[in-house]
């Protein structure tokens, strides 16, 4: 079972400190002391519940995935495997993986986390938080990943509004969901990370006077490039229940 979840946000090493601050001023968190081997990580950290959000230095163009927190890592990790995960990588607090598509996550223990960060409100009233990470899997992965990521999850998994994507919800308060797009031609599995957003105009405003740029408008999203190069979403759901 899975106790509780975490968005990573990779970002080229170049540019994690600018990823590290951005992201820590639209989501109302603190800075942490970098940690990891090389100082790589930097959690974000919200006041008075525990933490769900970091951003990772990486090697390459970076991009997002889930870290899920479970009681039995290699009990996890095991059946994760015969679900069809591969690439396992075994490090002292965690064990790395990827989806039959590719996508690349992490389990780590549990640690008695269990307060979910609150609702941000930015100075204009506008309300956002991020909640989701959208796994973006080529058209011919797309029902394979659905099915892996239902299985090895638990959680509730049901068709989005649109037909490109497929929602996966837990049933109990975990801080970050998962949503799967399908994409409209094959490339390698990657991921972003969304908000949901009370008003996307207003969103976008904020964000694009903390250094993002507009990218451009879907429906009912409103896609976005952060201060390091990384692409995200805003999007129209409440930021309270994420629906």
């Amino acid at each position: 079972m899975i106790r509780w979840t975490y968005a990573f946000i990779d970002r080229p090493a170049t540019a994690a400190g600018r990823a590290a601050g951005f992201w820590s001023t639209v989501t109302g968190t603190r800075i942490s002391t970098p940690w990891g081997e090389r100082g790589e990580f930097t959690t974000l950290l919200p006041e008075g519940a525990d933490a769900c959000l970091a951003t990772q230095a990486v090697g390459g163009a970076g991009g997002a995935h889930p870290d899920l927190a479970v009681e039995d890592v290699s009990a996890f990790t095991a059946r994760a495997r015969r679900l069809g995960a591969e690439g396992e990588a075994r490090h002292p607090e965690l064990t790395v993986l990827r989806s039959p598509g590719g996508q690349p996550f992490c389990v780590v223990p549990w640690r008695g986390q269990k307060t979910r960060p609150p609702v941000f409100t930015d100075p204009g009233g506008t309300t956002s938080r991020l909640d989701q990470i959208c796994l973006d899997v080529s058209p011919a992965a797309f029902e394979s990943e659905v099915s892996f990521w239902a299985a090895l999850t638990g959680w509730d998994a049901r068709p989005g509004v649109h037909p490109e994507f497929h929602v996966l919800r837990p049933s109990q308060d975990l801080p970050v969901h998962l949503l799967v797009q399908r994409l409209d031609e094959p490339r390698p599995a990657s991921a972003h990370p969304d908000l949901a957003c009370s008003d996307l105009v207003a969103g976008r405003a904020l964000h694009e006077g903390r250094g993002a740029e507009f990218v451009r408008d879907g429906d009912g999203w409103t896609v976005m490039r952060d201060p390091a190069g990384g692409v995200y979403c805003l999007t129209r759901r409440d930021p309270v229940t994420g629906e």
